[in-house]
């Protein structure tokens, strides 16, 4: 496994027969769902990762050139869910899906909704409309809401029931990095009591689950590689994380 990041002269490590591979960025949102959920159902791995804006040219495992991507003997899969889905899949052990196919579908389309608090961390975090800590709060809450009140309609814990499943999985790496928000502006969220409860009780009780304790980095360090983003720099993720 290799801990640092591939650059620029960097040469991919062997791979071991019959061991999946899953080329990453230690701190992309999207590869983190994927490491959830091979921790989650703990399936035998090793890790890549590839700071993609110094290795481009020398990752040809895939045209797309991004990661998460998943080596599983031939094949190679790409884009976050379809790698989640692929798991659940083909490692029957731990499913992290309803068995029920309705209660099953009802998942996906959950979370297919979370795209659209992705799409709000992001306009609070790089955009340019977000001013100040309470329009943060506004645009976040306009999101998160359905999924608040999806979570408070099932009456329990987890989206996954009494344990974190899928839906979970899929949607703490925003969760972890929400914190980001607040370093931006330099002060905490002015979120009240009364705004998505539900959802800031699941967020504590996620801290506790093995798979996100094991992997968790915080948003501190996504800050500072949002940072180098915002200034159009090239983060250095190994002394990011060393930090």
């Amino acid at each position: 496994m290799s801990s640092s990041h591939l650059s620029k002269g960097s040469v991919e490590p062997p791979r071991q027969d019959g061991l999946l591979r899953l080329f990453s960025m230690q701190l992309c949102p999207f590869a983190h769902r994927v490491k959830l959920v091979l921790k989650a159902k703990q399936i035998p791995h090793d890790i890549v990762n590839i700071n993609l804006m110094n290795f481009l040219l020398q990752y040809k495992l895939t045209d797309l050139g991004k990661v998460p991507a998943l080596v599983h003997g031939e094949k190679v899969v790409v884009e976050s869910l379809d790698i989640c889905d692929y798991l659940d899949e083909n490692f029957p052990e731990n499913p992290l899906y309803p068995v029920e196919p309705a209660l099953k579908q009802k998942d996906k389309e959950v979370i297919q909704k979370i795209s659209t608090a992705v799409e709000a961390f992001n306009k609070c975090l790089f955009g340019n409309e977000v001013h100040t800590p309470d329009e943060a709060v506004t645009v976040l809450l306009e999101a998160l809401q359905p999924l608040n009140d999806e979570l408070s309609n099932r009456g329990t814990a987890f989206f996954g029931g009494d344990k974190p499943k899928m839906v979970d999985y899929m949607f703490w790496p925003w969760a972890e990095r929400v914190g980001s928000i607040a370093l931006k502006f330099e002060q905490k969220l002015p979120f009240l009591d009364n705004h998505i409860p539900v959802l800031l009780k699941w967020r504590k009780d996620m801290r506790n689950d093995p798979a996100v304790t094991e992997l968790y980095v915080g948003p501190k360090a996504f800050w500072k590689v949002a940072e180098c983003k915002i200034r159009n720099e090239i983060p250095d993720y190994d002394s990011i994380l060393c930090a």
